[in-house]
């Protein structure tokens, strides 16, 4: 393959593509060129395993990243894996996260905690560690060396330390009781985390001559236990760059802006689809049949303008007329807030045509404005529908296209066989980054509303309890975590719910 002969020989993280451009098969490697080359080689699937063999033949592309070393490496890797969940991998497809170090500063004597989930909570946190048993020593030897407590209780005193042998070993410098002052105390947190932002290089250099020591005395236990700890420092606290790849976001070495002129030209379009807006619908059963639609701006995602739907007047899984109703009513908020824009127009102006008054707003610099491209997730079908809305707002002149999943056809209106883009081309790709992140979204919605009403059913088995209270009682606070931390009297405000009763609520949920 001449894109081999592009591959840098450094170290990174490769993406094995099928020919529909999903990720199967994530990997790391010292050398990205070598480590690719041999998956193409003659030799390497005539000894290979089945697995191997079967992934070898199943790979059409691949993508890339370099990384600065075997830590970073490990991180993006298992965040890719996790992100993607590829058939051909195994390790770190689990829910299972690497550890960090946190402490909250705020705690009257502050402590250091292994945690695996990163929480919006005010506490710092350093890591995430891929090496767990490196961290682990490295965790205890930080406690011991700036006197720091292990015990749980957030405001510890006398009757903790009653329980607790650090103080007898020296492990820590009791705050508890008063053997050193709070403020001494939370010093020697602040040096522990100077320690971890960078101040351990200075303390190793103090440990090797520690070992160099105990070894010219012959204490070669004591040299081997520095060896260990210099080396659980310098495999966790090794400087590595954060991966923030977002949901939808290009690799480094795709150019959106290339894709997007060569979308253009397969589409035969007048204007190159700068704004595009991509619309899925989510139905694994009848409840909660919702829909999705995500905006990519210079071919990146615009979150900002995501929007998610609740389908309201399809009661039965009906794709088609799902994508009717969400394509009408997000554009026809969209012309609703341009007629208010409008207002103070004379009314000669406001008898143009719909499609004519989004293009002199957008040509006025107007925030409000139509995609340049619109995409349904699916074939004629939903095309059909999306298109026939479209007219009803006198919007037909609105570029759009279907993107059947199956085999990545596009179906264009009045044309009579649907294009194929070839797969290594960077305008279908980019058409797939935005159909799976509009799946992604409708998929995040969905499950947040089953989460939801998981929850609400427990409400069910409450005693004396009705549907109309029931709803009230939803509607008033929002959620059943919500009911759990109110007071009687504020569930006794709702209209046929007792002051008794709602007691009795609590006690439920309780």
């Amino acid at each position: 393959m001449s894109k081999l002969q592009e591959v840098p020989h450094k170290p990174g993280i490769y993406l094995m593509l099928d020919r529909l451009g999903r990720v199967i098969y994530v990997g790391k490697a010292k050398d990205l060129r070598k480590r690719l080359s041999s998956y193409f080689t003659p030799s390497r699937k005539i000894r290979a395993d089945i697995k191997t063999r079967a992934l070898i033949d199943s790979i059409w592309d691949f993508d890339l990243h370099t990384v600065k070393n075997e830590t970073e490496a490990l991180l993006l890797e298992g965040k890719l894996i996790k992100e993607y969940r590829p058939k051909y991998n195994v390790v770190f497809r689990d829910d299972k996260r690497f550890m960090m170090l946190k402490v909250n500063l705020s705690d009257p004597l502050p402590r250091f905690q292994l945690v695996r989930v990163r929480k919006e909570d005010g506490s710092r946190y350093f890591g995430p560690f891929p090496h767990s048993g490196a961290l682990r020593f490295t965790f205890h030897w930080i406690n011991k060396q700036f006197g720091l407590r292990t015990c749980r209780s957030r405001s510890p005193g006398e009757s903790d330390y009653k329980h607790c042998n650090d103080d007898v070993i020296r492990n820590c410098t009791a705050p508890c009781i008063a053997k050193v002052s709070a403020e001494t105390y939370r010093e020697n947190i602040k040096e522990a985390c100077q320690f971890l932002d960078g101040g351990w290089r200075e303390r190793i250099s103090e440990i090797e001559s520690q070992m160099d020591e105990a070894s010219s005395n012959q204490e070669y236990e004591l040299a081997a236990d520095f060896r260990d700890m210099i080396d659980s420092l310098k495999k966790i606290l090794q400087p590595t760059r954060r991966f923030t790849r977002g949901r939808g976001i290009p690799g480094s070495n795709i150019d959106p802006i290339a894709d997007i002129q060569e979308l253009r030209s397969f589409l035969g379009m007048e204007v190159a689809p700068i704004t595009m807006e991509c619309f899925d619908i989510s139905n694994i059963s009848s409840n909660h049949i919702v829909a999705s639609m995500v905006r990519f701006e210079k071919g990146v995602p615009d979150n900002s303008n995501y929007r998610r739907y609740r389908i309201k007047t399809v009661k039965t899984q009906d794709d088609f007329s799902s994508m009717a109703e969400v394509v009408k009513r997000r554009y026809s908020r969209i012309l609703i807030e341009a007629k208010k824009s409008m207002d103070n127009e004379t009314e000669e102006l406001t008898q143009e045509r719909p499609s004519e008054v989004m293009k002199r707003l957008s040509r006025a610099g107007s925030r409000i404005k139509l995609p340049d491209l619109v995409i349904v997730d699916g074939g004629q079908g939903q095309l059909s529908s999306a298109l026939k809305e479209l007219k009803k707002l006198g919007l037909e002149d609105l570029p759009i296209i279907g993107l059947a999943k199956k085999n990545e056809e596009i179906y264009r209106p009045g044309a009579v066989a649907p294009l194929r883009i070839p797969h290594e081309t960077g305008a279908l790709k980019l058409l797939q980054r935005i159909r799976d992140e509009a799946h992604r979204f409708a998929n995040s919605y969905h499950q947040l509303l089953m989460k939801r009403r998981i929850e609400e059913s427990v409400l069910d088995d409450c005693p004396g309890l009705s549907e109309a209270r029931k709803k009230k009682l939803l509607k008033r606070f929002g959620s059943v975590a919500r009911i759990k931390k109110v007071k009687p009297e504020e569930i006794a405000e709702i209209k046929g719910i007792s002051l008794k009763m709602a007691e009795q609520i609590i006690a439920f949920l309780s």
